[in-house]
Order: C-alpha cells, then structure tokens, then sequence
C-alpha cells in the first residue's frame, strides 16, 4: 500500500481555478484518514486556498494533506491548527522584474497582446512567475476555445525562452507558461516532498492529467514514479473511490 497519494489539481482534482467539486472534496477527505495526500500545481497558496483548502470536509485529517504550490517550490503543511510555510524558493526583485518585462515583449511579438482578457495577465507568485493569455480570471469556455491544439501556447513560450536563457519557460495550464529557475518541474517538487517527508519514490503514487511527453505532469513519470493518468476530476474521483475499496 502507498504511504502517499500525489496529486495535480486543475485538470485532476478540478476544472481550471475552480473549487472542488462536493464529491471530490470528500473523497480527499477519506484519503486523509488513511494516507498522505499531496497536491502540487502551478497556482499559489491563495488559489489553493479557494480551490481546496476551503473544501475540505471536517472529518478530514489536516495533517496528512501537504500543499505544494508553484510547482513544488514552495510547501505547507497543517500543523499546530494553522498552515505553515515550510520552504519557498523565490526569485529576487531584479530576476521578477527581467522576466516580467521578457513575458511582455513575447506576448507583443507572438501577436497575442489585443486578446479579451479577464484580469491581469502576469501573476508574481514569488518563486513563479506565470502568464495567463486570456487573464488571471478567465472563464473555462474561454481558455477551452482559445488553444485546442496548443500551438498557440507554444509559440509564447518559445519566444518567451528565448528571452529567459537560464530559466525553465514551461507550459502551464491551458492558456499559461509558468517560468521558474533551471531545473524546476513537478519532478523537483517531488525530490523535495520526498526529503520533507523522507519517503521514497516506492511509496508515491502520482495521479495527473498531463502525463504525455509534452505535459507539465510528465516529469514526475519519468523520474520512475509510478503514476495514473486521468482524463478530469471524475476519473480521478472514481479511480480514489476505487482505491478507497481495496
């Protein structure tokens, strides 16, 4: 049996930036009183907040829930009756800015900077500086129909990295890239949940919706994690209850 459950969220455990359905949330709150779970994602501790935290069901077991934001660069734990901070690798004001204005000059070139947005675009997360096309707040419907293929998320990226040499320019959720220092991938905020806990890959099992080559869930796959893909939150939701049963 797994000592720990590992999880994406959006695409995984919800739709994008949306709180988790009832279902799911009290299937994670099962997983709780019989497993650690950990979710790691892109979003920072206050869309975590929204999405999951705040849907937690009282029988949960705070503490075996871990919060990995912007991508396992930071992690919070429930201790004491509160969520602490346990680490957060962040950039400096000078490196945020140099990547904040190399994201505004891509978004220009890429021909993307007279899109419908709804909110900002550039979100600062500390250790992650992501770029939302359509904004921070846009609706599902909107991202779904922006980029079915891709191709457009990926030519901001190339042309974002471009201009970032020495940082990780990676896609993000359907309409985002998320850029980091070198070497961050869900594969590094696994090595890090790995020495917080001192567990072993053995004992994970990663669930995720972007498991093919080009996903941002593919690089904890490929460090030898054994990992389950899913297509949305109800095929995770009924592969938990399954795992629940047996």
């Amino acid at each position: 049996m797994k000592k720990l459950i590992a999880f994406d969220l959006d695409g995984t455990l919800a739709l994008s930036k949306q709180a988790l359905d009832e279902d799911m949330a009290y299937l994670l709150g099962r997983l709780t009183q019989v497993a650690m779970v950990d979710i790691i994602s892109g979003g920072d501790w206050p869309q975590f907040e929204k999405q999951v935290v705040s849907r937690m069901p009282a029988a949960a077991a705070l503490d075996n829930l871990i919060i990995q934001p912007t991508t396992g660069t930071k992690l919070y734990r429930y201790q004491n009756g509160a969520w602490d901070r346990i680490y957060a690798d962040l950039f400096s004001a000078e490196e945020s800015k140099q990547i904040r204005d190399a994201l505004q000059a891509a978004v220009q070139q890429a021909g993307y900077a007279h899109e419908q947005t709804w909110g900002e675009q550039i979100e600062d997360r500390g250790s992650q500086i992501t770029f939302s096309a359509l904004g921070q707040q846009a609706p599902v419907p909107a991202k779904t129909a922006w980029d079915p293929d891709g191709s457009k998320k990926e030519r901001l990226r190339a042309w974002a990295a471009e201009r970032l040499p020495g940082l990780e320019v990676r896609s993000g959720g359907s309409t985002s890239i998320d850029v980091t220092a070198s070497g961050i991938d869900k594969a590094y905020g696994m090595r890090k949940l790995m020495a917080e806990l001192r567990v072993g890959m053995g004992d994970i099992l990663f669930v995720g919706d972007r498991l093919d080559p080009q996903g941002n869930d593919h690089p904890v796959e490929a460090m030898g994690i054994r990992s389950v893909a899913v297509k949305n939150w109800q095929d995770t939701a009924d592969y938990v209850e399954g795992w629940l049963e047996s």
